[in-house]
């Protein structure tokens, strides 16, 4: 692996740290891989929920994606918080001019506490011009039923929502189980031929910020290292199993997940049988 592995995180800025690009780069220095950033939009979030949510005007997202990228490309993007169609629009096109460079898309299209983090314009812009692009989508429940415009609930209905999903363009899915019921927690990856589920046991956990941001960012930064996508997903899903074991409740009261570079660490030790 190679410490000078990049990322490219175009999302938003989370006032608490503990979600959006905050979380996002926090993963990505985990793995050792550089953090370049696109902020699309800001959230004043606190304890008591999001506040209010405003977009970067589009000019600006344009010009940070063209600086972020002027000298060289980044092995791989994550997408995430977009805002509305204009700020979609522009990142689709910067993200068509990087060529094989892999697009893991955390589709952040539901409400967040009554507040919209990408409006109705840009839900059907996302739809048509970023799902293509995707060489990983990664919805949760509530996202994926919005995409495919029916309820995922049910294991059928999660695997013929992967399936649609890559109907839509997307090249493969991670559709995340945190949302269901059940024993298991249980994560479904399609990669256009086949299954595989990543399964654990649910356990008692208090409600965490971020645990999306930081998977989504974690198979960034393992695609930027050159993992092939099986293996990044495999390994980005470990290391959040092992940080949520043991969460942070910050002064503000918000839980997170354990220290990342605890858990990479602790995980590459026991790959390298040390």
């Amino acid at each position: 692996m190679s410490g000078s592995a990049t990322a490219l995180v175009i999302a938003g800025s989370d006032s608490s740290g503990c979600a959006g690009l905050q979380a996002d780069l926090r993963a990505l220095d985990a793995l050792g891989v550089h953090g370049l950033s696109v902020v699309t939009l800001v959230t004043a979030r606190g304890r008591k929920g999001v506040k209010k949510v405003d977009p970067l005007r589009s000019e600006l997202v344009r010009a940070q994606l063209a600086a972020a990228t002027d000298t060289t490309l980044p092995g791989a993007v994550k997408v995430g918080a977009l805002g509305n169609a204009a700020v979609v629009e522009i990142v689709a096109d910067a993200l068509r001019g990087m060529g094989a460079v892999p697009v893991v898309l955390d589709p952040v299209i539901t409400p967040m506490q009554g507040r919209t983090l990408l409006d109705d314009s840009g839900f059907a812009a996302l739809v048509r011009e970023l799902l293509p692009l995707a060489g990983l989508l990664v919805p949760n429940r509530e996202e994926a039923g919005k995409l495919v415009g029916k309820p995922v609930s049910t294991a059928r209905q999660v695997k013929a929502a992967c399936q649609a999903l890559v109907g839509m363009g997307a090249r493969a899915v991670l559709l995340k189980g945190g949302h269901f019921d059940g024993s298991d927690c249980i994560d479904v990856l399609y990669d256009g031929s086949d299954f595989v589920e990543l399964r654990v046991a649910r356990r008692p956990l208090p409600p965490m910020l971020g645990l999306g941001c930081a998977l989504s960012a974690l198979i960034t930064g393992e695609l930027a290292l050159g993992a092939p996508l099986l293996e990044a997903v495999a390994r980005a899903h470990a290391v959040v199993q092992r940080a949520v074991t043991c969460p942070r409740v910050l002064a503000n009261g918000i839980a997170v997940p354990g220290d990342l570079r605890v858990a990479v660490s602790a995980l590459r030790s026991e790959a390298s049988g040390d």
